[in-house]
Formats: C-alpha cells, structure tokens, sequence
C-alpha cells in the first residue's frame, strides 16, 4: 500500500477555519479514492507562501530526509499551497523526486508531479508561474492601496504607533492620537539633542522617564521620524513620486524644531563625547587650531590625578582643569549683571508677558473660529456623501483635508490656552540669579555647564596662550569684556557682521 504525507497552510489567521477544513477535507478524499495511507501532517498557520522558511515545512524536510524511504507521495491541496516563489518551487520539488524518490501531488490541480514525465513538468511548472503572477498582482494592489491612504488620506498605515501615540477608530478609520504621557519624552528627546546632549545620555535619561523602545538606534530612530511632525512618508510607486506627505493626525513636534533636528544629523558626525563631571568642558572648549580639547586626568609624582584638557595635537594646548575651571568661574563673575539691569529685565518681561497673552487670546478667537467653519464643511461634506450628490473618491480627499485641518487647529487651540502663569512665576522668581553667574555656574550639574557654555558663546568658545578667545558672546553678558581682557581670562573679538544685539527680554 502507497503511503503519503500531507502538507496544509493558509497565510492569514482570519483564512484557519474554512482554509484548512477545506484542504483537509479535498486532500482525505484523494488519499482514500487512490488507497494511500496517510503517515502524518504538518500544517503552517498564518505563513506566507514567499518564503519555505516555515516552521512545519522545516519538520516536514527534516521528516523526509529521516523516513523517505517509508513515503511516495507528497500531497497538497495546490502547487500554491507548497509555495508562490516558482523557481524555487520548482527545485524544490524536483529535488524531492530525484533525491528522495517522493512525487508531489497537487490533489486540486490533479497533477502528480514526475520530473521524467514532460507533460506532468510543464502543468506544474505552469500552475506554479500563475500562482506567483497572481502574488505579484496582488501586492502591486496593496502597495498601490498603501500609496494612496498615504499620499492622498495622510494616513499612518503601519501596524504599531510610533512612541508617543496610540491608534484609535476602526479599520481604515483608525487614525494616531497623541498618548500625552509619551509625546513629553519625545519632546525630551528632541531639545535635549538641540541642546548638545550626547546620545547616550539622552537615552539613559529617556528610559528613567519612561521610554520603552528598545535597540541601539532607538533614538536616533524617534529624531528622524517625520510622523512626529505631522508628515508622513510615502515610497514612489509606479512613477508617482515618493517624499513626505501631510498626515491627518496631530504633530507632537514643530516642523521648524523637526527640521532642526534633520540639519543637524546630516552634519559630518563627531566623536563621540562622554560626559564627565571632572572635565564639564571637554568636547566643548576647542584649542586655537579648532579642534574640540579632549580631556583625561594624569598621575602626578604624589599618586594623585590631575586632569587636564588637551588637543590631539601635542604640541598645541594642554591646559590644567583646574586653572582652566578656575579662569571661567571668574568670567561668570564678570558676566554677572547688575541689580539695576535686572530691575530692567523684569519690568520688561512682564510687559512682554502681558503682551503675549493678549495676543494668544486673540489667536485662539480665531483658531476657534476657523475650527467652526472647518466642522460645517466637513458636517456638508458628510451630507452630500449620504445623498450620493459626490462619489467616494471626492468624499475621501476632503475627508483627509478637513480632518487634517481640524485637528492640527484643536492641537494649536490647546496649545495656546495653556496656563503659562507657573513658568512666568519661575522665570520672574529666579532672574535675580543673574547677579550672580559664577554661583549659577558652579553648582550647575555638568550638562547644565556645558549647554550655558553653548548658548552664552554660541559653540565658539577657544583656548590659546593661557586665556580664553571668543568670536561671539551673548550681548547682554559681555559689558564686562574689557575688564576680562585686562585681566588674562577672556578676549572678546567681537564679530560686527555676525552679531545682531540680543534684546534684553522677549518671548
């Protein structure tokens, strides 16, 4: 009596029961008309045809090359079934015939496979070529649906949320939402990378926050998404062009912050730099030839460490930190502003402040108003779609624009009706620290030293002959530049063309 083996598989989990049943079921009937027995089955759930990378398939080549000489046939309900890839297919199967001794048998199609018979080659190879035609049309459809709901709709069509949303609605109409809890990780994120925080800094700081997305690229993957800027990107297909297409969901990032963040990743890469809390400067303070000082401490006669900031050039600078640390606590000293000045700043802030809010105000009345129009529209659009006065293709593409508009004008309504009275209170609360910048410096934790660095000398801050050199310098903090040239520590080349007067207060 000829004995079989069966191999059974449906792609898609929703396709189990009347797939399998049926195949079941066609493949019984062929053992028992013909008089095979049926040695054993493997079946592979939700598996795709594209790959013989199954795990049943697996067991059923590992149960050929251990029992072949029990087993006659192979039987399938289809060639496609077995696989949609044909001429792997093909070697496969030939393979099974011309090691093994085993035919393959199509119970559907009613071919029995026999590489030595021509007709039963071409049907199968055939039947096999169709399968993949058919594959290949299948996913050019897809990709073209995917196109669309991406370029046309502004829909984010991947399966899992990016971090700092979540999915809500049904089907085609499921749309991101922005997850509050998240989104202020991701802004984390992205101001602490503007700001000069080393990556893995960033990360560690991220996680402690929440952050749960794991790998190495993790967030350089959340800096470069373009769904965090309410864009969405799309792949050319079929000469229709590819690039970054508005969403309808709500934007967690500003595009002018976005864009930053993308300039500043297409930079020439630089080493990277380890924070430590003996060397604030390191990586930030460059030697006069322009290369960024690296630090690392050295053993002196004692026993004792002592570090020092260095250039990789070794005859250029190689400065003690703790003379170098001790010039710029003097320069914070000399920048430290007045009472009277500050007496200035806060009257004008406050001013400032009040004039922000009146605005504000008057921008949300006319967010408000735009949000109301955008909802009729959108309320007549559902209309004439009900009375079929539009077709459906026409109803999608307002659908898209309206809804995109309407919630990027509730984000911004949001936005602007944000009690900001606290972070007006802080501000006004701690200016009277400008008095004195040498304390703020030195009990600042180290990223907080190397991002005021940054920002007073605008990443321009250079050390050449004992003294510190700058091109550039915060307007308001270098009325005191002469004294730290009299006086060794600091030399301010003011650069006229490049420097605009930084006001004395604003937003």
């Amino acid at each position: 009596m000829k004995k079989a083996i069966r191999y059974l598989r449906f792609s898609k989990q929703g396709q189990s029961v009347c797939s399998i049943e049926r195949q079941e079921m066609i493949t019984d009937n062929w053992l028992k008309f013909n008089g095979v027995e049926l040695i054993d089955s493997f079946v592979d759930q939700g598996k795709s045809a594209r790959t013989f990378d199954r795990p049943d398939f697996i067991k059923l080549k590992e149960f050929i090359v251990r029992h072949h000489n029990k087993v006659d046939y192979l039987v399938v309900d289809q060639l496609d079934r077995f696989s949609r890839i044909a001429d792997e297919a093909i070697t496969m199967v030939k393979a099974l015939q011309k090691t093994y001794g085993i035919q393959i048998v199509s119970v559907t199609e009613n071919i029995t496979f026999d590489y030595d018979t021509p007709g039963s080659y071409f049907r199968a190879g055939l039947q096999l070529l169709l399968a993949e035609e058919e594959n290949i049309n299948r996913s050019v459809k897809v990709r073209g649906g995917i196109y669309t709901a991406k370029t046309v709709k502004g829909r984010y069509t991947y399966k899992n949320p990016p971090f700092g949303y979540r999915k809500e609605g049904l089907e085609k109409a499921r749309i991101l939402v922005v997850d509050e809890s998240q989104a202020k990780i991701v802004r984390f994120i992205y101001d602490s990378f503007l700001r000069n925080t080393p990556i893995y800094l960033i990360r560690k700081q991220a996680e402690e926050l929440g952050f749960t997305i794991k790998g190495n690229m993790a967030i350089e993957r959340v800096l470069k998404n373009p769904a965090y800027t309410g864009l969405i990107k799309a792949s050319s297909h079929q000469g229709a062009p590819g690039g970054l297409f508005p969403g309808i969901h709500e934007p967690i990032i500003d595009r002018t912050t976005w864009q930053m963040v993308q300039e500043k990743i297409k930079r020439p890469g630089k080493t990277r730099t380890v924070i430590d809390d003996e060397i604030p400067l390191r990586g930030i303070l460059k030697c006069h030839c322009g290369n960024p000082l690296s630090g690392a401490p050295s053993r002196g006669k004692s026993g004792r460490y002592y570090h020092y900031y260095k250039c990789k050039h070794s005859k250029h600078n190689n400065i003690s930190a703790i003379k170098a640390h001790e010039q710029f606590s003097k320069i914070c000293e000399l920048m430290s502003l007045p009472t009277t000045r500050v007496r200035k700043i806060r009257t004008e802030s406050r001013e400032s402040i009040d004039r922000e809010l009146e605005f504000n105000l008057k921008k949300v009345s006319e967010k408000k108003k735009q949000l109301q129009e955008n909802e009729e529209k959108l309320y007549s659009l559902e209309e004439k779609w009900i009375k079929n006065e539009i077709n459906k293709d026409t109803y999608d593409r307002w659908y898209s624009i309206y809804n995109a508009e309407i919630i990027s004008l509730r984000g911004a309504i949001e936005r602007l009706s944000e009690n900001r009275s606290l972070a007006f209170g802080i501000l006004e609360n701690k200016l009277d620290m400008l008095t004195d910048l040498r304390y703020v410096y030195d009990s600042a934790e180290t990223l907080q030293k190397r991002e005021f660095v940054s920002l007073v000398f605008d990443n321009n801050l250079y050390y050449e002959n004992q003294i510190f050199r700058t091109p550039t310098m915060m307007e308001i903090l270098s009325h005191n530049h002469l004294k730290m040239r009299d006086k060794g520590l600091l030399i301010y080349d003011k650069k006229e063309d490049l420097l605009l007067k930084d006001p004395l207060s604003g937003e």
